[in-house]
Parts: structure tokens; sequence; C-alpha cells
């Protein structure tokens, strides 16, 4: 089954840290999309389906959403003391 978001990319592992970090420390971060937009979120968790997607898990106005990781275009951690500032995440994909 192919996901009706096109062709699944996997992200590069190094980005993925950043992630799995947002999630550890449940930051709230600004999420823009690669198809525009952007809104502030909480990190949760991450996920893989069976077709091998990746997805991190939010809550956006106390409602939890999954945002497929090649749709995100940049993730900024707003809270103070965060260990990683803005990071872009679009077009840079696994190797393997």
């Amino acid at each position: 089954m192919t996901s009706p978001e096109g062709h699944y990319q996997p992200l590069s592992c190094d980005l993925y840290d950043y992630l799995e970090m947002a999630c550890l420390y449940q930051y709230r971060l600004l999420i823009e999309m690669v198809e525009g937009g952007q809104f502030e979120a909480r990190a949760l968790d991450t996920r893989t389906n069976a077709q091998k997607e990746e997805y991190l898990q939010v809550l956006v106005d106390d409602e939890k959403v999954e945002l497929r990781i090649d749709r995100l275009l940049a993730i900024t951690p707003l809270n103070e003391k965060a260990k990683f500032g803005r990071v872009e995440l679009a077009g840079l994909y696994c190797s393997t």
C-alpha cells in the first residue's frame, strides 16, 4: 500500500537524532512544513509504520497528530534551554 503523500524518503540518521532528542525532552517546537505553513506543537514520539514510513507524533492544541518526517521542512525548539536550535530537515535523506 502506497501512502497518499507519495514515495517516502528516509531522513538522514544524523538529523533523526534531533527528532529523538525533541521527543525525549518533549520540546515545544515550531514546525515548518515542506508544503508551506508552520505551527507550534509538543514533540511526543516517533514511529515507523509497516511500509517503513517514519512519523513524528506531536501534540497540537491537546490533539495528537502524526507528521510524516519527510514532509517536515524544519524544526525549531521553543524551550529556553533547548540543546539545539533550528534544524533544516527537507531534502536531507538517508544514503542507505
